[in-house]
């Protein structure tokens, strides 16, 4: 049987600052294929950055292995572009710079510079902000932020996307039309996608999978809930969707009745 794009086998993870040992991961096993949204939710402490910093190479798993494309992975490299909830541009250049800081640097060898020039600008016409090529951060609006981020993200064209709760810290309005946006683009491009996200209802609209995490410490992956809904998907329509809304339970169920009773049975 053919591996799956990524693997995630057997990680563990162990803090340990003097003689505290904090045991916040154990036994997560997750099978991502090529193409697929993969969605992370847990409540807080639940160890779903942990998860995507091992498989962005920023932590070592204590035990276990990452494996993405038949290659094991250990440090940081450009098949794994992450974005984060603060959208970590370089507030001294352009919307344009900040995107090619990462393009000269990955293709300084393999396109040309009217190559790479081209390729910048297709990936900021992608999340619609061609028109702010010469704006800094302090510019445009948060949103706009995170869009360039994104863009830089995929510029790298990387074979998993990793997002930590990218849309966490823009208004309702704003979230919306940027899930609607990575929808969009997700659809052309058939990313590989690991999302991390408290949220339900965005979980739901954009997933193929939704893995829900057990409470820490020593958390694990404790379901994970496919989301068979037709794409493109409109969350309007979806709204009132019996489909949708019975994701929707399942996953709320989990993280407020299946979880809860777990504290409930730990203090006892």
């Amino acid at each position: 049987m053919a591996s799956s794009y990524l693997q995630i086998e057997q990680v563990a993870m162990d803090f340990t600052r003097g003689d505290l040992t904090s045991h916040v991961l154990q036994n997560v096993n997750l099978k991502v294929e090529r193409g697929e949204y993969i969605s992370i939710i847990g409540h807080s402490g639940c160890g779903k950055s942990t998860v995507l910093n091992i498989v962005a190479g920023l932590l070592r798993a204590t035990s276990g292995v990452v494996i993405l494309d038949g290659r094991e992975v250990n440090d940081p490299g450009s098949d794994r572009s992450l974005v984060f909830q603060n959208h970590s541009l370089l507030p001294w250049l352009t919307v344009y710079e900040n995107v090619a800081i990462a393009v000269n640097k990955i293709f300084k060898h393999s396109k040309s510079a009217a190559e790479r020039h081209q390729w910048i600008l297709k990936n900021l016409e992608m999340v619609n902000m061609s028109h702010a090529l010469h704006k800094r951060p302090a510019e445009i609006s948060g949103g706009m932020k995170q869009r360039v981020g994104i863009a830089r993200a995929l510029a790298m064209e990387p074979k998993v996307l990793l997002l930590d709760e990218p849309f966490g810290a823009l208004d309702a309005l704003t979230r919306a039309h940027l899930q609607d946006e990575v929808m969009r683009i997700q659809s052309e491009l058939k990313n590989t996608v690991l999302m991390i996200t408290h949220d339900v209802d965005e979980a739901v609209l954009l997933s193929d999978r939704i893995v829900m995490m057990t409470n820490g410490p020593s958390a694990t992956i404790g379901e994970i809930l496919d989301i068979d809904l037709p794409r493109p998907r409109n969350r309007i329509t979806l709204a009132d969707d019996p489909t949708y809304n019975h994701y929707r339970h399942q996953v709320l169920s989990f993280l407020y009745e299946k979880q809860r009773r777990v504290d409930v049975a730990a203090i006892a």
